[in-house]
């Protein structure tokens, strides 16, 4: 029979396995041949095409690996790249800042470190004061209580030497319904020692709060101090000492400013270290320390109240080295001394009185330097040593770069005219 030709072709679609793209025939005859010779060449084609490069490429891949892990060259090079990629993955540098990530493995260490160096010269302080309740609330009078009070001390020699805090063992205060004694006796207990060594006070000063005391013992683990004049805001500080009469206890931050200027409830002003690490009660007169172990501060105080998170402060170690040895070799700090009671005058106060912006002289102490150079009550200090000054804490400061006989220059407003004076320092009662 003939075909005819005037019949258009049939398209099948086929599905083969699956994987495999569609495939189009043209016509039943055609597609019934192509399945026909697909399944005779699967048998053979699928060893040939797939199953023999494939084993041909394992046993080739394990010829090349046995090969290089056994030739040492080859194989420390691959090894020590692959050490060389996970350490540049653990610690990247930012080419647009100005410090590179680091692990915390890292910082841990860091803390390890300086934790173990600074410990052992680090102490617990015990005081012991007689607290007389003037007025009890039974009415009875003059009842003495013992009382104590705990702080930290940083051991600044081998023979027995401890620098602390003025606050924690000179405590004596007046107030109306009771009174506290002097320190009545100063216990202090090294690390990892329970036994307790009575201290003798050797100096106090009131003005920096420092103080020095004594135990008799030697071959103690002197302090390494740092300088703090060098460090830096956002540098590692440990804080080291006994808060709350846990001995040994460290806190870990970074210094959040320096030389901030910090007044205190008693009114005396310091320059001192902020950081973030914890200070609590009893942590005062213990270390700040950096990276290396190094006391960089004297911890001292801290900010506290609602809202108030993580700002505490420490005596920077530089400013106590002239302090600790003369506290040492005088019990106390022999200072230049103008003898003057003044008081700063703002612009408000200068216009409403007639007078000028400056130091306002309220009293001139007898046979002082002040009333030998010729400075009378009711003067106006509006320079030293050729410096405008407009506060007692600026005069104070001038004053306090000079040495006991040194003469010191003065320009005061007297009646609405200036005058120049010269005085000399004596040695502050």
């Amino acid at each position: 029979m003939e075909e005819n030709n005037n019949k258009k072709d049939v398209v099948y679609e086929v599905k083969p396995e699956s994987n495999a793209n569609f495939k189009t025939v043209q016509n039943p005859s055609s597609y019934k041949n192509y399945e026909s010779n697909r399944k005779q060449k699967s048998g053979t084609g699928f060893g040939k095409s797939i199953l023999l490069p494939f084993v041909s490429g394992v046993v080739g891949c394990a010829v090349v690996v046995g090969t290089c892990f056994g030739v040492p060259s080859i194989r420390s090079s691959i090894l020590g790249n692959e050490s060389s990629n996970t350490s540049n993955s653990s610690s990247s540098s930012n080419t647009s800042g100005y410090i590179s990530q680091t692990s915390l493995s890292n910082y841990s260490d860091t803390a390890v470190y300086a934790a173990n160096k600074i410990l052992p010269s680090i102490v617990g302080i015990t005081v012991e004061y007689n607290v007389n309740s003037l007025i009890s609330m039974f009415g009875n009078r003059n009842q003495t209580n013992t009382a104590t009070a705990t702080g930290s001390g940083i051991i600044i020699s081998e023979d027995g030497y401890i620098l602390t805090n003025n606050h924690i063992v000179s405590t004596s205060s007046d107030e109306d319904y009771y009174e506290v004694s002097s320190a009545t006796k100063v216990t202090v207990k090294l690390f990892n020692d329970d036994t307790e060594y009575e201290a003798q006070i050797v100096g106090t000063d009131e003005q920096t709060d420092l103080a020095v005391i004594k135990i008799d013992k030697t071959d103690l683990p002197k302090a390494e101090f740092a300088d703090s004049d060098n460090i830096k805001v956002g540098e590692f500080a440990m804080a080291v000492g006994n808060p709350l009469g846990m001995e040994s206890s460290i806190t870990c931050g970074v210094v959040s400013a320096v030389n901030r200027k910090i007044t205190d409830t008693d009114g005396n002003t310091y320059t001192l270290i902020q950081t973030d690490a914890a200070i609590n009660a009893g942590n005062s007169g213990g270390a700040l320390v950096n990276s290396e172990g190094q006391v960089i501060g004297i911890n001292t105080l801290k900010l506290q109240g609602e809202g108030i998170e993580g700002m505490g402060f420490a005596i920077p170690i530089n400013s106590t080295e002239d302090v600790t040895s003369q506290l040492i070799q005088y019990s106390k700090v022999r200072r230049p001394y103008i003898g003057i009671t003044g008081m700063d005058l703002d612009e408000e106060t200068a216009n409403a009185n007639n007078l000028v912006v400056g130091v306002y002289v309220k009293a001139v102490d007898d046979f002082s330097g002040a009333e030998k150079g010729g400075v009378k009550p009711g003067d106006v200090i509006i320079e030293a040593d050729g410096q405008k000054i407009t506060t007692m804490d600026e005069l104070n400061e001038i004053k306090n770069k000079h040495q006991i006989g040194d003469t010191m220059t003065l320009k005061v407003n007297r009646d609405g005219q200036e005058r120049d004076l010269t005085i000399t320092l004596a040695e502050q009662p």
